[in-house]
């Protein structure tokens, strides 16, 4: 039996690079800033909910829309655009995607940009019902290095990455018996939303396994 788990706090992040920058959308953005606006009327936003964001470098700066009843927020700049959902819940998905959709086929149309690679991230701070973090983290940790001291293992971290995938887990420090996993994973621009939440699931699930640890909740 896997190891009964919360998720006391879940995040999503889906960064759009263009193919190529846009960079009159540096300087020109009114009429996007104006039809995302009407976009993610939907959604309830305000006017106090769009962030315009000058200072730094070319490639930080943008405008932010703060979609706060569905905890998401969604920047556009000149060179990519970003989602960022906080409290995310895998039950919840497609009303993401409702407002990734909206907001890049808005940029695509008004802005004049086409995808170039869709990068995400999942961060997840994750809580054991029963057993302790360090045990959770054990299967991370290589045997030859554990056997160099005969006293019990207080800490354990990994980093893989791969060309297009990357994976961290550690233990938090923001939940006390707490583990954090970190999964990145960049797409092919042709990929299809439900093609990228079907693989994030995926990926999920296997480090799940992997910790030998399960859910309770439909969290990501």
């Amino acid at each position: 039996m896997p190891e009964l788990i919360t998720i006391p706090s879940a995040a999503f992040e889906m960064v759009v690079e263009y193919s190529r920058p846009n960079m009159k959308l540096l300087v020109d953005r009114a009429k996007v800033v104006d039809q995302l606006f009407e976009k993610f009327s939907a959604w309830h936003i305000k006017v106090d909910d769009v962030d315009v964001k000058n200072d730094g470098k070319p490639s930080e700066q943008g405008v932010k829309f703060n979609l706060a009843a569905k905890r998401t927020s969604f920047m556009f700049g000149a060179g990519s655009c970003k989602l960022v959902w906080d409290d995310a819940d895998w039950g919840l998905i497609n009303q993401t995607i409702d407002i990734l959709d909206a907001g890049w086929k808005t940029l695509e149309e008004i802005g004049e940009v086409k995808a170039g690679a869709f990068k995400t991230t999942i961060i997840l701070h994750i809580q054991p019902k029963t057993m302790s973090y360090i045990d959770v983290l054990r299967p991370i940790a290589p045997p030859s290095l554990v056997a160099l001291e005969s006293s019990s293992m207080k800490a354990a971290a990994a980093v893989v990455k791969w060309d297009r995938r990357r994976i961290t887990v550690d233990g938090s420090a923001q939940l006390a018996n707490g583990v954090f996993i970190k999964l990145e994973r960049e797409f092919e621009s042709t990929s299809s939303y439900q093609d990228i939440a079907k693989q994030l699931l995926a990926d999920e699930l296997q480090i799940f396994e992997l910790l030998g640890v399960g859910v309770q909740e439909d969290r990501l």
